[in-house]
């Protein structure tokens, strides 16, 4: 019975207006009896019959213009009162007007006036009455079938509200809502939509076992990073799902649906409170230029791709060797370039070719040059030493030289943390390149005249990154697990994508030339407890349905990563969280010197002398777990790693 009641379809339109119909009918009869004390003799006697056929036309127009009978009942809201109260409205002055024009020719009325009053208060009260009772007693029904959970909401404001009105609209959703908690404790005890508001801050273990609360979903769109923690936290403690929503930005249509309430995912929980930088000078540096950018078909160049073409460069020109994922971002920035505005340019070249990268500067000519171009994969590099050099160092080279021939205004170098006392070739290679970059800035200082200005950027990991380790965990996670850590005290500096590439961007506005910047990235991440975070976010047990499992440290990384070297201090921008490293130099004759002798290794690709060379241009490259270990001496007097400088 039950089941059936619970699979009626949407009743027909001319059986919702039949049923107003002679509930219309009923309120009138009301009015009637109560306006002559229930005596059926005056009330018959009162032109009744008239006075019924009147209400019910005018009461029938009313319906038809305002479409009352449209609304679905089963959700009906405050806005379908209003509609009622309306539509009974138009219907009470229909019949005033005829009932007193009546009058004005015959000398009498057909509805008096106290019966019209006493017929649109019951009508108004009926009509709407009959439609809640209809909506509580699907909900009732729908509860019993299907054994709905139980949500609380986080956020008693507006997009609570919304929320809780977007899952009791559902007709599949097996979930109620049974309260809001609030951190504001103004809220607290009272009720909201008939629902009540709890302190998020006091006895909320309470609250989930009183109510058997299965999920909590945030609706809150400025919470910080902070709190958002310490409630997933405990809710995965209390064996609580989270989810949350959307910001209203990315709303469909401005409105939101039921599958956009999603799991908080653990790039919502990492790093810190995003950084905005705002340089009103961004737009006037780049628009109306032509803009390079290498490596655009990674995570981190397509995505300076997509912000430098919000601020309309004249062209851009976009640079990998991979040539399907290059086609799929020509294709993203063809999509948001609508006004075709911006000319685009896909370029297939591989950065270690310079005759084709001249060929390039000759033919267009950039006037800014965003570098992301590299390899970054620590293991691969350690195991490849020979492409992480010619990359990483001489195709930076190749691009710099470049820059400066053909009079590029700005060089914008995208560096990495594991450039701070490198143990790997992949961070060793990098922090050659800042080295050999920051020389040609300063080769004035060597009677060479240079108008180009070199940056360069330096941050950790990025989020959702190509072959990052959150993409590898949950394709783990997937699949079963296990997930595997290298080792229990690893730690990571996170931050997002496009905040990553805000740095890149301003940096290149803000650089005079030769600067490294650094981000202040907050706490650095253990791998191990983002690894459990992910596992319980994705409603797993660890060590019960999915185990971690530790494989040890790979070939060149470290336990932690570093921002700045020992010897390395810091000045101050206009932005607290940016600053600019001080750093060692190389004068540009030094250094295209070591480099000429690097390239003469490279070409024998003799890995050995490779990186015997870069340990003697950059002494803190100590290798970690790396069979280039040997290269290293250890000094007894103080306990520290000595580079021996001997090439063979």
């Amino acid at each position: 019975m039950i089941k059936k009641i619970n699979d009626i379809s949407f009743l027909p339109r001319w059986i919702i207006l039949l049923i107003d119909l002679l509930l219309l009918m009923s309120a009138i009869v009301i009015a009637y009896l109560l306006r002559f004390n229930f005596n059926l003799a005056d009330v018959l006697a009162f032109k009744f019959t008239e006075g019924l056929v009147l209400f019910l036309i005018c009461h029938l127009i009313s319906i038809f213009l305002t479409q009352s009978y449209a609304g679905i009942i089963r959700y009906t809201s405050i806005e379908d009162g209003l509609r009622i109260s309306y539509t009974t409205f138009i219907g009470t002055i229909l019949i005033a007007i005829i009932s007193y024009l009546n009058y004005w020719y015959r000398g009498s009325v057909i509805i008096p006036a106290s019966v019209l009053i006493i017929s649109f208060i019951l009508s108004v009260s009926i009509l709407f009455s009959y439609r809640v009772l209809v909506k509580n007693l699907f909900s009732y029904y729908r509860d019993a079938v299907r054994n709905r959970k139980n949500i609380i909401i986080f956020g008693a404001g507006q997009y609570g509200i919304i929320t809780k009105q977007v899952i009791d609209a559902d007709p599949n959703a097996r979930s109620r809502v049974v309260g809001f908690i609030d951190d504001d404790i103004k809220k607290s005890g009272k009720i909201l939509n008939g629902t009540p508001i709890f302190d998020a801050n006091y006895n909320l273990d309470e609250i989930l076992k009183k109510y058997a609360v299965r999920e909590i979903i945030i609706a809150i769109a400025n919470l910080s990073v902070e709190r958002k923690n310490e409630l997933v936290d405990y809710c995965l403690k209390a064996h609580v799902k989270v989810r949350s929503v959307p910001p209203p930005e990315k709303w469909v249509n401005g409105e939101l649906s039921i599958n956009q309430i999603k799991e908080v995912r653990i790039e919502d929980l990492l790093g810190r409170e995003s950084i905005q930088l705002q340089n009103p000078k961004v737009s006037e540096s780049i628009a109306g230029k032509i803009v390079l950018i290498t490596g655009a078909a990674g995570s981190i160049g397509s995505e300076i791709a997509k912000q430098v073409l919000k601020v309309k460069p004249k062209k851009l020109l976009i640079l990998d060797q991979a040539e399907s994922f290059l086609y799929a971002v020509d294709l993203d920035l063809v999509n948001q370039n609508k006004d075709k505005k911006v000319e685009i340019t896909p370029l297939i070249v591989d950065v270690t070719n310079k005759r084709r990268l001249e060929g390039i500067f000759e033919k267009y000519n950039p006037d800014i040059v965003y570098h992301a171009a590299a390899y970054k994969h620590v293991p691969l590099m350690e195991k490849h030493p020979v492409e992480a050099i010619a990359t990483n160092v001489f195709g930076t080279k190749n691009l710099a030289d470049l820059a400066v021939q053909y009079n590029v205004e700005k060089f914008v170098m995208v560096s990495t943390d594991k450039a701070v006392n490198p143990t790997n070739v992949m961070g060793a290679t990098k922090r050659l390149a800042e080295l050999y970059v920051q020389s040609l800035n300063d080769v004035k200082a060597d009677g060479k005249k240079n108008t180009t200005k070199f940056v360069t950027t330096r941050f950790g990991n990025v989020l959702g990154s190509n072959g990052s380790v959150i993409p590898l965990f949950k394709n783990q996670i997937e699949k079963g697990g296990p997930v595997t850590v290298t080792h229990p005290d690893v730690t990571r500096y996170f931050m997002t994508i496009p905040e990553a590439c805000q740095l890149v961007i301003e940096a290149g506005v803000m650089g005079f030339g030769g600067e490294i910047f650094v981000f202040d990235m907050g706490k650095s991440v253990k791998i191990i407890d983002l690894a459990k975070k992910m596992i319980q976010l994705s409603g797993f047990e660890v060590g019960v349905d999915i185990n971690i499992e530790y494989t040890g440290l790979r070939e060149g990384e470290k336990l932690y990563e570093e921002l700045l070297s020992n010897k390395e201090t810091t000045l101050p921008t206009y932005h607290e969280k940016i600053l600019i490293a001080k750093t060692d130099r190389m004068r540009h004759n030094e250094i295209s010197s070591e480099l000429s002798k690097l390239y003469d290794l490279l070409l024998d690709e003799n890995e050995m002398g490779m990186i015997m060379q870069i340990k003697k241009i950059i002494p803190e490259f100590i290798s970690h777990a790396s069979r280039f270990e040997v290269l290293d001496d250890k000094d007894s007097d103080n306990g520290k790693w000595k580079i021996s400088r001997k090439i063979s």
